[in-house]
This record gives structure tokens, sequence and C-alpha cells, in this order.
């Protein structure tokens, strides 16, 4: 045995491993006299005062290996590994040879025997240090130890990198976070502390070592948030001060960069100071991928006898190399190499030293169940915990009947009935058809009925909504229904709902593999769901069935022992004759004479059985048929890659096939299918019927949401047809009323003649008369004389302004007319009247700049400057021309005057006029308002308003984004649903870092409920890593077909140079004219906001970042909740910096203060008028001469 255990090439097995951790074992280990006796576990172990029987204590044994998996909370992995190393548990190849024992000697062949137990259990040991090796590892990349590994120590000097390379510009932000995440994490719980950043000089935060407390931990994060890049990294520097403080037990150096020291002089200067002292000195290399750091902080940690350890935030695999993770994978390594050793002793080899010991091992292998080598669930071999239901189960089916929607008069039809209406409609004999009222149709909701007719509702909106409440209430009911249906031993066997069952294993050879699943699939039944039933048996089958009892028994805790017992003897044979196993168990005379027939048979198997579906579902209903008798099917399944042709059945059907077969069987059996794999359940009758009642409660409520929403819409058409009204009617009762003209008589031949004749004396007496002629040809009357062209009126082009009045006859013997005039034309008015601005209900998707071109205060006339338009007050100067200003010193007497942005102006304005202006003011500050809180509101907060109908958008995925990817994944799915699919816009999604990653490859597709859904996933599995290639992401967006818009998400600069992007971006986009709107995320660098700002403005598109929301909703509440917009200046918004919320801010901001300026007017004007008659009260009582101050106007 010694010979064998000499032989070098055995454990090496020709494989090098001094490469893969050459630094790890020249740290050094500790004296005999500091190793701790126990590991420190995460989790209290039992104590053995409570120990009281012998069961009890094997109990606890077993125990402590679970606990062992544990990881120390305050242990490096050295420490760790001394008490759960593979040394330490006897399991390295050494010893597994030591328990062979050499039978015979031919020669230089040697031949060793062992006990299959013994492999049996050194394999499964293997494997369990493994599988806690892995959970160390996973622990010890949880939180902040990912980023700077275990710190060790109590009282701890934290030295921080602060150089221009670590802290500079893209890395500062991410070194401050990890370093907050490290002092919650870990540092809070030591003793005491300090801080000192490295720079071109060391600059500590304190002189001395402090206690953690509640004070110093808040110093030490404001230490952190105010650290800026201070040069270089003298490191060398920094270690001579930090070697000095007292009370230090352990030194953590983070660096990021090379420091400015020579190696040999450091490692000289830290080997003299450290002599004779331990000072362990654990370095992190954060995210830095130098090599010669590397080297210089893995030398440092050697030489104190401390920890090495790398973090990378691009490349996962450089955490690997540190010490305490290196240790551990060496650990799992050589566990590997052992079951390796232990494949090939069963193969009959162990290198050139064991040879032709097949045969024995196989010997005693094959004289052990196969099942015995499987892995076991924790006191799968220990006696069953039994717990007896308090409660028949009933179906799901059943259940229903009694709480479903239907059963509690909760259905959409039932409520709404009493208030539902026929159609009025009637035969009128007249007309000769039938009529139809439609006033029911104008005052109510018309809704579609579930006979197909269509009815008049009245929408009572409180019952609806109390409606809803229930059906709410009734589907968190369901849910728990249906949670309680997916757990413990429901989750595989659903409910057994019979009082007398019989439950029916598939022991066939294609489940070898997966008996131990069987038995704990059975042991869960006994133990959860048999107690409470009035008699019981099992039945196991293969080519043969196998009965626990010849008959049905009690299910006291002594049988259902024993039907455990039996269970754990079960092994896997034959193949699936189902049909005689069902007819042992319906067939059975023993159970009619004794406890009676058979309620439910539940049958458990993996696959299709070896009878035709035809066949055995046509016995299964002749059996069932005229019986109490239900058969249910449980189909489980297991992803096997490959299956030994050993083990093949003698049918053979996919999971899809299989469960399709069974579903036949059940329903032709009256029964339940059941159907569940290692992720959980499959498909189920009992959960199905829920699924669907939840369903129909969820369109119930969409049905009460439509109806409320078409009486807002029918309310808002109301609203906005009797405002339109109401505009006309003040239109009509402003206009000028025309009176009727009434035309004068028509005048005879003969009054024409004197009026003619009356007209030419008195035009003779200012001109010479006209001579004229009577006609020879026709004797009568005298014509008209001859008219002076100069003499007629010219008409004007203006239309005379018509009057009302009445013509008369003055006396009956001459024509003479007189004219009355009852009313003169209105003169208009010079005075303009506030209008009452119009706007509309629904938000409009449009950008705020079209908004306000259509909403503005100057498109609805509410200009303050528009109304106070009068002349400027210079009496005293001269005005361009040399002459004097027309305004006059009289105006100052007839009208206040005010100061209007910095000229003195007289105010021609009422009070009254100036109160409805407020009013109209203060109404449009509100819709303003209510416009920001929008903007502000959904995924408009982070992307702005999407106003285009076909989109691209990049999503920054480089690694300045890690930190912000699960919120970046959220806002995404809240813009995906509530603007790109409800406004049906077309959309693509294009990931970028070092590589474009492209959504859907086609181009934009249409948002239905399937791409949509589709989208949300690819978005979810989003990892941030590497650089930022915008400029490749744009080319990409670019070559797109039918695109309108391009919407960038970024946070920071690209990676090449800004001006080159945009020249680039203008050279793509010259013929396009494509907008890119730019949104920041996260962004607080003001270079690359700007960046993003000249994209956008570059091609007409909108610049977004989400900045101070939170003030501007306080702000928002105050002003549409409180009222409080008064003030010009309280409340205040915060400075916004994305384009559409910024020029709405802006109109905001204008229109407060127009309200200002108005008020403090009006003031003015109070003032003036009370002043005027104050004076007016004082002049009234003297009696000398009132001097006007009017001029004289000739």
């Amino acid at each position: 045995m010694q010979e064998i255990l000499d032989n070098a090439h055995v454990f090496n097995n020709g494989y090098d491993r001094s490469s893969v951790c050459d630094d790890v074992t020249s740290v050094g280990k500790r004296p005999p006299w500091r190793r701790n006796s126990c590991s420190t576990l995460a989790s209290t172990p039992h104590s053995d005062m409570m120990v009281t029987h012998v069961n009890q204590t094997m109990d606890l044994l077993n125990g402590q290996k679970f606990l062992a998996a544990a990881p120390g909370n305050k242990q490096s992995s050295e420490e760790w590994l001394e008490t759960h190393g593979l040394s330490h548990q006897a399991l390295t190849l050494k010893d597994l040879l030591k328990k062979g024992s050499l039978v015979k000697r031919h020669g230089d062949v040697k031949h060793l025997m062992f006990k299959a137990i013994d492999i049996a259990e050194m394999e499964y040991k293997l494997n369990e240090a493994i599988e806690i090796y892995h959970k160390r590892v996973k622990w010890l990349l949880e939180g902040s130890r990912k980023q700077f590994g275990l710190v060790k120590g109590k009282r701890v000097a934290v030295l921080i990198d602060s150089s221009d390379d670590n802290i500079g510009f893209g890395r500062i932000d991410q070194v401050q976070r990890s370093l907050m995440k490290l002092i919650d994490d870990q540092l809070q719980d030591k003793k005491s502390f300090y801080f000192m950043s490295i720079g071109t000089e060391p600059i500590p935060l304190w002189s001395r070592v402090r206690d953690v407390n509640k004070r110093t931990l808040e110093e030490a994060r404001d230490f952190v948030r105010n650290l800026y890049p201070a040069g270089g990294c003298n490191l060398l520097k920094a270690l001579k001060k930090a070697v000095r403080l007292r009370n230090v037990d352990s030194i953590v150096v983070v660096l990021g960069s090379c420091c400015d020291q020579t190696n040999w002089r450091m490692f000289d200067f830290m080997e003299q100071v450290l002599l004779g002292r331990e000072l362990p000195i654990q370095t992190i290399a954060y995210n830095t991928s130098n090599n010669l750091t590397h080297n210089v902080l893995k030398r440092l940690a050697i030489i104190s006898k401390g920890r090495f350890h790398c973090y990378s935030a691009t490349d996962v695999r450089e955490v690997y190399k540190g010490f305490d993770i290196q240790m551990l994978l060496r650990q799992a390594q050589i566990a590997v190499d052992v079951l390796a050793k232990i494949r090939q002793m069963k193969a009959g080899k162990l290198g050139d030293a064991l040879v032709s010991i097949e045969s024995e091992v196989a010997l005693e292998v094959e004289q052990i169940p196969e099942s015995r080598f499987l892995p076991r669930p924790l006191n799968h071999h220990r006696p069953l915990s039994i717990d007896t239901p308090n409660f028949q189960p009933i179906t799901s089916k059943k259940w229903l009947s009694d709480h479903g929607l239907k059963a509690k008069n909760l259905g959409v039809y039932q409520v709404l009935a009493p208030n539902a209406f026929d159609p009025i409609q009637d035969f009128v004999s007249v007309l000769g058809k039938s009529v139809q009222s439609k006033i029911h149709q104008r005052a109510m909701h018309q809704f579609e009925w579930h006979d197909g007719t269509t009815k008049n509702i009245h929408v009572d909106v409180a019952m609806l909504y109390q409606y809803q409440t229930l059906l709410g209430a009734e589907v968190k009911k369901y849910e728990r229904r249906i949670e309680w249906l997916s757990s413990a031993s429901r989750k595989i066997w659903g409910t057994i709902c019979e009082k007398r069952v019989i439950l029916m294993v598939d022991t066939s050879i294609t489940n070898k593999q997966f008996i131990v699943h069987l038995q704990h699939s059975i042991r869960l039944c006994l133990e959860q769901q048999i107690a409470n039933k009035e008699a019981f048996n099992i039945i196991a089958f293969g080519s043969y069935p196998k009965m626990w009892k010849s008959h049905m028994v009690k299910p006291t805790p002594a049988n259902l022992q024993a039907a455990w017992r039996w269970t754990l003897d079960l092994e896997a044979d034959g193949s699936r004759n189902f049909l005689s196993a069902f007819r042992v168990a319906v067939e059975n005379d023993d159970d009619s004479k004794g406890m009676g027939s058979v309620q439910g048979i539940y049958l458990l198997t993996s696959g299709i059985l070896n009878q035709e579906e035809n066949i055995a579902a046509s016995f299964i209903s002749e059996t069932c048929v005229g019986k109490e008798l239900n058969f249910h099917a449980v189909l489980f399944n297991i992803d096997v890659t490959h299956i030994p042709d050993e083990h093949l059945p003698s049918r053979y059907a996919d999971s899809e096939q299989a469960a399709c077969y069974l579903r036949n069987l059940t329903h032709e059996g009256n029964g339940r299918f059941h159907w569940f794999n290692e992720k959980g359940i499959v498909e189920s009758d009992d959960i199905y019927l829920l699924s669907q009642e939840m369903e129909q409660a969820i369109k119930y409520s969409k049905i009460c949401s439509d109806l409320v929403q078409g009486v807002r819409d029918r309310d808002d058409e109301r609203k906005e047809q009797f405002m339109l009204e109401d505009g006309n009617a003040k239109e009509e009762h402003t206009e000028i009323i025309t009176p009727f003209e009434i035309t004068e008589p028509r005048h005879t031949q003969l009054t024409l003649a004197r009026l003619n004749l009356r007209n030419a004396e008195a035009t003779a007496k200012t001109r010479p008369s006209t001579a004229w002629k009577v006609s020879r040809r026709k004797a009568g009357l005298p014509e008209e004389p001859y008219k002076d062209i100069a003499a007629t009126p010219q008409r004007s082009t203006k239309s005379a302004k018509k009057v009302q009045k009445q013509q008369f006859y003055i006396d009956q013997r001459s024509n003479n007319v007189g004219t009355v005039y009852h009313q003169f034309p209105k003169s208009k008015s010079v005075r303009k009247q506030v209008p009452e601005p119009i706007f509309p209900q629904k938000e409009e998707r449009i950008t705020s700049k079209q908004w306000i071109r259509k909403y503005g205060l100057n498109k609805i006339k509410l200009n303050l400057h528009k109304y106070l338009h009068g002349p400027i007050c210079r009496h005293d100067k001269i005005n361009a021309k040399g002459k004097k200003s027309v305004t006059s010193r009289w105006f100052c007497s007839l009208f206040p005057s005010a100061v209007i942005d910095g000229s003195i102006r007289h105010v021609d304005m009422k009070s009254s006029e100036l109160e409805q202006y407020e009013m109209e003011v203060m109404r449009t500050i509100n819709r303003y308002t209510t416009r920001l809180q929008w903007l502000l509101s959904g995924s408009r907060r982070v992307f702005g308003s999407i106003v285009e109908s076909n989109v691209v958008i990049l999503i920054d995925t480089s690694g300045s984004m890690i930190d912000y990817m699960e919120e970046l994944k959220r806002e995404l799915t809240l813009l995906i649903w509530q603007q790109l699919r409800e406004h049906d816009i077309k959309f693509n999604l294009i990931s970028f870092s070092n590589e474009i990653k492209c959504w859907q490859d086609d181009g934009t597709v249409q948002p239905n409920d399937l791409s949509c859904h589709d989208a949300v996933q690819w978005a979810s599995s989003l990892i941030a890593h590497g650089g930022t290639a915008t400029l490749e992401a744009l080319q990409y967006a670019f070559s797109m077909k039918d695109i309108e818009a391009i919407y960038l998400l970024s946070d920071g600069k690209p990676d090449t140079s800004c001006k080159l992007t945009l020249e680039q971006v203008k050279i793509m986009n010259d013929k396009k004219k494509i907008p890119i709107h730019c949104v920041s995320f996260k962004c607080e660098n003001n270079s690359a906001n700007e960046f993003l700002r000249k994209l956008a403005s570059a091609t007409g598109g909108r610049y977004h970042r989400c900045h101070g929301e939170d003030d501007a909703q306080l702000a928002i509440h105050r002003m549409l909740d409180e009222n409080q917009c008064s003030d010009h200046d309280d409340p205040n918004f915060p400075a916004f910096t994305g384009d559409d919320v910024r020029i709405v801010g802006k109109e905001i901001d204008k229109a407060r203060k127009y309200l200002t300026q108005s008020r403090e007017i009006r003031q003015v004007i109070s003032d003036y008028q009370a002043g005027k008659q104050t004076t007016d009260e004082g002049k009234s009582g003297k009696d000398d001469k009132r001097v006007s101050n009017r001029p004289f106007y000739p």
C-alpha cells in the first residue's frame, strides 16, 4: 500500500497545477496557536442540551454537515478550509486508497479490492463538498464582497486611490457607490476604522483611528462623497503613514492605477517594516486590467501575509484571480480529480499501478440495488411525519359551484339586469311601420346582451365601482386557492378528494433513474393527504402489478408507516402494463366485502402506457359508468438528454403526446388531469377552472370600465357642445343689430318731375341755367333737365351704416316726405374684451413647441402688454423727428400711470376688466401646469413624449449603466405598454455598448400584444458592459427604412470624438432629415449633456433630461391642489433642461409674471381713483372759479 501511495503519477496524472495558485501557496499558513478549533457559521447550530433521544442525536449529527455549507462571515477562505477542506474531511485520493486492501500479487501487478459502500459514500461526500465550495464562492461574489472581497480584522485602515486615473471622468461615480456599499455592508460592523485618500499627497480623514459609531460612519460617507482627482498615486507615502497608526490590525488598499514608486523600493520597505510584526494587508485591484498593478498588489499581499482581490466591471473572469476564490476553486478541482479517479476505478484502471480490479469492485456493486446510489432528499429514510387534514378537500369544479361568480350573483349581466331596458318599439298605423323611441338611446348607453340583443343601460357609476371592488376581492380569493393548490403534495398529486382511494405508481424500467422521486412523491402524499381518508391502498406496476395490501385498509399511523417502508423497497423493472394494474384495483372482491369499493384511482406515471388509447379509454369508460368511481392521472416528466437503451419503454412518445393520451383517459373516467415537471405545474384541470373564472372576472371588470368611460366621453362631448354653443351665443350678443330699412314710396311721373324741377331751381342759383327744349316728338311733361357731372355725388366704396327710420308724407297736396329716426347705429367700442380661452380636455400627443403655438398666451390673446399699449409718458423729451411727444400732460390728469417694461405708460383699463383678465390667466396657468404634470408622469418622465408613428429606440448598455439597469428595464416596459402600444406606434429596439444588438433585424414592427411581450422579455435580458459605440448605433439605425425618428438614450459621451460624431451624423442625415431625440439618463456630466443637446439640435430633434422631478411634482401639487399660483416666486419650478418641459415651464413663468403685473396695475388704479375722489371733494367746497386743464382744440 505504501508503494502505491508513493507513486506520484497516481495523483498528478500528467496534469501540472503548479501555475494555478502559486501566489496563494506562498502566503503561508497560520500558526497552530492561531487556528480556530471550530468554524464560525452563518446559522446557529442546535444546542446539545436539548437532545433527549438517540434519534435526535443522530438527526443533529446529520444536520451538522448541512450547516457546514453556511459560509463563515468572519473567516477567510484559508481559515474556512481548515475545517471544510478535503484533507480535513479525509476526501483526498490518499484517503480513498487507504480504504482499499491489497489481496494478491502476481509479479508487478497489484490487485486492490474496495467495498462498494465505501466508494459510494466517498463519491457522495465529494459531490457534497463541491456543492459547498460553489456556495462559498457564490457568497463571496455577493454585495460589496464582489468589489472588495471579505474585509478581515476589527480595526481597519482603508487607503483609497484618488489619482486622476482612478477617479477621473467616468469612474468617480462608480467608485463612490462601491465605497458606500463597502461602508454599509462590512465596515459598519468593525470596532474602529481609518480612511485615507492616496493622491500626489495622502490626505487622511482623521489624525488617528476612530471608533465606529453613527457620527463617524456619516463622516466616512461624506469623505467618500467629496473625493476628487488628486494627481498621481503616492502609495509608498500612504503606507508609511498607515503602518505608524496604533491599534490597527488590518490595512485595506484599494488601487485602480499604477503607483508612482518603483516596485523594489516599496517591497524592500514593507519587508523591513513588517519584520516581526503581524499586520496583514488586503490589496484590491479595483476595475483595472493593468498587469503591473496586479503584480504589485499580489506581491504586497504575499509579503504582509494578507490577501489579494481583483474586480473588473467589464470582465467577470477577473474576480476569480483573488486568493480567496482561487483556494476554493483549487479544492473543487481536486475533488473533481478524485471523482475522475473513482470513475477510472469503476472501469478497472487507476494509472499503471492498479489493473484488473473491475471484477472485484463490480461483484459487490452488482449485489447492491442501483437505487442505493441515487441522491436522496433530507430525511428520506426517516419515518413519516403525518399531518392529518382537518377538512375534506373538494375539486375546483365543486368549489366554484359554491364560491364562483355565478353562485354569488356577481355576473355582469346579473348586476346590470335591474338597470337594463329593452328598446321601446311600437307599430304606427298611419305610417304603416314600426317606430322605435330614440329618447332612451340618447339618455342611456347601448350594450349588447348575452343573447345578442341590444339593451339600454343606465350606468350607475357608484354601483359599478362597488361591483369592481367585489370582483377584485374574488380574484384575490382565486389566487389564494391557486397558491394552495400549487403547494406541498398538491403540487404533485393535485387534491385527493375521494374517501376511498388507490395510488397507482409507474415503476417501469424507464423510471429507474427517478425511483427516488417517485418514492418521495408517495411520502408527501401519505404524510399530508391520506390520513383523513376512510381507506387506501398502493399498487406499483411494471410488467406486473404489485399490491401493498390485498385490499384497502384504514389510514392509521401504523398502516401509513408500513406503506412507506414498503415503498422504500420498490425497484424499477419491466414495462408499463397499466390495464393489469387497473383491473386489480377495480376487480378486487375483498375491497367490496370490506371497506367498500374504490372511489378514486390516482395514476402517477412518466409517459405513455403500453395499451392503445382507444382500448384503455374504452375499458376505463365502461368501468366508471354507473359507479362512484373517478380515474385521475398525474404526469411527471424530467428533461433527460439521453435515455440508455436498456431503459427505453415499449411505446415511446414525447411529453405533449403523453399528456394528450392521459388527458383523454381522465376525461373518459370522469377524473382530472395533472401535469408537473421539475420547474413546477405545467397543466392542471383544477387550476385551469380557477384561471377561467379569473379571466371572466377581469372581462366583467373591463366591461364596467368601458361603460364608465362611455359615460365620461358622452359627458365630455356635451361639455364641448355647450361651450361651443355658449361661445356662439356670446358672439351673436355682441353683434350690431342691423335695422330694417323702410323703402320710400314709389314716385309717379308727376311727383318725379316736380322733384327734379325743385332740384334744378336750387342748382340754378349757383351756376348758369341750362337750356332745354320741349320734345316735339311726343307731347307731355318736359324731360329731366341736364345734370352736371361734377355736381353728382360720388358713392363711397365703404358700405353705408344702416339706421332704423320711418318715412311719411307731410301733407296730401304735395309729395313731400318726412322721416323719423327710431334708432341710430351703435358706435364700435375701442376697448378690447378679455377672451375666454378653450383648451382640449385630453392631452394631445404633440411637442410642447407645437402645443404652445396652439394654446400659448399670444395665441389665446392673453398677452397683458397688448392691452396696455398706451402712449409712453414723455412730456419733457423730444422725439427723433425734433417734435415734442404727442402725449400731452392733460393725459396724466385723466389716466393713471404705471411702470410697464421699464417705461411709464398711461393705463386705460378698468379694475373689472383686470379682474376678468386675472381669472382667465389663473385658469390658463392651471391648464399649463396640468400639461407639465402630464409630461412628468409615466414613461414620459424618462423618455419624453413619443410623437412620431414609426420610431427606433437606441439604448445605451455600456458599463457605466450597470447600476441603473433594473430601473431602465422598468422604464422600458412602461414605455412599451404606455406609449408605443397605446398609441399604435411602430417601433424597434437597439442596444449598444461595444457591440450592437437589435431586437428585430427586419426593421420596425406593429405594436400588438405578442410583439410587446416579446420586446419586454428582450429588454429584461439586457446586460450592462463595455464601452459606448454611439456613432455605430446611429449608423445602424439610419440604415432602417421608413423610420420617422430616432430616440437615443445614453448616460455619457461616446467612445469616439464628440465633434466627429456630430459631423458624421450631419452627413448621414443630410438627405433623410430624420430627427434624433436625445434622452439624458442619470447623467450628471455637463459636457456629456451638452453633446446630447447639440446632437438633438443639429438634427431637428428634442433634448430631454429628467432632472429635479421631485421638486417639480411638489410645486405642481401646490399649484393645483393648494391653488398657490398667486406669487410669482413661490412655488418655484426647478431649472428644467429638457426642451418639452422647459418650454411649458417658461410659458407658466410668463403667465405668472403677467398675473403679478395685472394685480399691481389694479392696485395703481384703485389708488388713483381714491386720490381723485379725495381731490374732487376738496374742490367742491371752494367758490372760486374752476379752471379747466383741458387744452383748447380749434
